[in-house]
């Protein structure tokens, strides 16, 4: 006779709210004494109650944690987070309006930081995704691949006035480059890229943005390979995702977003068959990190990607026409 299979714990649906104030600072509460991960940060927020509905049960929450009465809010992200003893799905969304001021009702501290500021490090585990939503920006342009070392110059000078328009994260993706040329180009831009707050990220190159002090972007093989996170919480980490394997695979590794592709046909893969953006947006709600949507895109689909669970866009030749 089959031993009897545990059952599967029941997922708590969680409400939470980035409260945002007109200095672009968000309030974080601790978690108390006796409270599980308690000592952690977090945005505030509470169980949503059966029949209850989203919206009303997150201005419940935060009234009854805060003092303040919602006045409009709208959906940033839905982080699954699988821990031993329990299942979360944490539906944040993103707070401007409010009456009252925030105030603690529960004995939890509170402080108010820009997203910049925030050490991921002092948050749980799906407040870190959460996190990254709030920091990662809705486009996210990647060079064309048929970029030749000798466009050097003409890549240099197009790249500087994307991050001066700007851009505020990029992707040197240049296969048809020596890795050191990239490393020369990336350090090159990097004065611009500091001087406008732009991210800067190789694709591949672990060792090369370790050493540079940027961030790296995943190809899937690698994602496959890796055990841990590459580079410390500071320095971004993307990765190019394809199916829910490899987005799951991404969240184990602490990635901070992914790439999810392709969402539509693309002339570089005619045989290859698209995601759709319905399928697209099972897979990014079911990620635990934000997805930007990539492949057959371009950025005048960033809301479409909004609507679908997804960061935004991210893509190739639209971004540098």
């Amino acid at each position: 006779m089959p031993a009897p299979t545990a059952p599967k714990p029941v997922v708590m649906h969680v409400m939470a709210g980035v409260l945002r104030d007109g200095n672009g600072r968000v309030l974080l509460a601790q978690r108390p004494v006796g409270k599980h991960l308690a000592g952690m940060w977090e945005f505030p927020g509470g169980k949503l109650e059966p029949g209850e509905e989203r919206l009303p049960a997150l201005a419940r929450e935060l009234h009854e944690e805060l003092g303040i009465t919602l006045q409009r809010a709208e959906p940033l992200i839905r982080v699954p987070c699988h821990y031993v003893d329990r299942e979360l799905l944490l539906d944040t969304w993103l707070v401007d309006q409010w009456e009252g001021t925030p105030e603690s009702r529960e004995g939890q501290s509170l402080q108010w930081l820009r997203p910049a500021q925030v050490d991921p490090a002092i948050l749980t585990l799906a407040d870190r995704a959460i996190l990254q939503a709030l920091r990662l920006p809705p486009r996210y342009p990647i060079t064309p691949a048929d970029i030749s070392p000798d466009q050097r110059g003409q890549w240099f000078e197009r790249i500087g006035r994307a991050i001066e328009r700007g851009e505020p994260m990029l992707q040197l993706r240049l296969p048809l480059w020596p890795r050191e040329l990239v490393r020369e180009l990336a350090v090159g831009l990097l004065p611009i890229a500091r001087r406008h707050g732009t991210q800067l990220l190789l694709n591949g190159d672990i060792d090369g943005a370790r050493a540079l002090g940027i961030g790296v972007h995943l190809r899937h093989a690698q994602l496959l390979a890796l055990s841990e996170r590459p580079l410390p919480l500071q320095q971004l980490v993307g990765a190019s995702c394809h199916d829910a394997a490899q987005l799951a695979q991404a969240s184990q590794i602490a990635v901070d977003f992914a790439t999810l592709s392709p969402v539509a046909a693309t002339p570089s893969h005619p045989l290859t068959h698209p995601l759709g953006w319905p399928r697209f947006q099972l897979l990014a709600e079911a990620a635990s990190l934000p997805v930007y949507a990539l492949g057959g895109t371009d950025p005048s689909q960033i809301a479409q990607a909004r609507e679908c669970s997804g960061q935004g866009i991210a893509g190739i030749r639209e971004f540098w026409l």
